[in-house]
């Protein structure tokens, strides 16, 4: 069996939502978290995708300076690589939705739900959403429920966070 790759991350400089953390592979982006120590984030790495990671600041500058170019309103779309490989069938297929989800615009859950063909798989859809390991690039803050509010979000202050994004966007909220 073939040993797979490490793991590379960093911190990003301070943004509106916090200093981010950030890790990519040689494939592409593996993880953005915001709030935790290096510690916590390393440790993180290691439980969820079980690869040695290494601290290598140089590796995520180009992910951290289009987060820090969305997060300032300047930029719409990523031109990142994203590391699919690191995601389950079902998670993966969802986030691929969440993924084409266009800038300003929301999706609900049951929407995604009948896109990857499993139209009653809602809730499942909500929970492959909560463990999105790369929010604000496959951006499950575009994702709401169908009474048209904001429901779940884990990164930074949560729910205010969320809101603030689809704001930043433009997007029309209830």
């Amino acid at each position: 069996m073939q040993e797979q790759s490490s793991l590379y991350f960093g911190q990003s400089r301070a943004t509106p939502i916090g200093k981010l953390w950030l890790a990519v592979s040689d494939l592409g982006l593996v993880a953005i978290d915001c709030g935790p120590t290096q510690a916590e984030f390393e440790a993180y790495l290691v439980k969820r995708f079980k690869r040695k990671v290494e601290y290598a600041p140089e590796r995520i500058r180009a992910v951290a300076g289009q987060l820090n170019k969305y997060l300032s309103g300047k930029q719409r779309l990523f031109s990142l690589q994203i590391d699919w490989t690191v995601l389950r069938p079902f998670q993966q297929s969802v986030l691929q939705a969440t993924y084409e989800i266009p800038y300003g615009e929301t999706r609900t859950y049951k929407e995604i739900a009948e896109r990857i063909g499993r139209p009653l798989a809602a809730r499942a859809v909500g929970r492959a959403e909560a463990t999105n390991p790369m929010p604000l690039v496959l951006p499950c803050h575009r994702v709401i429920g169908m009474d048209g509010k904001l429901h779940g979000y884990g990164m930074a202050q949560g729910l205010k966070t969320k809101e603030w994004l689809l704001k930043l966007e433009g997007a029309v909220i209830a």
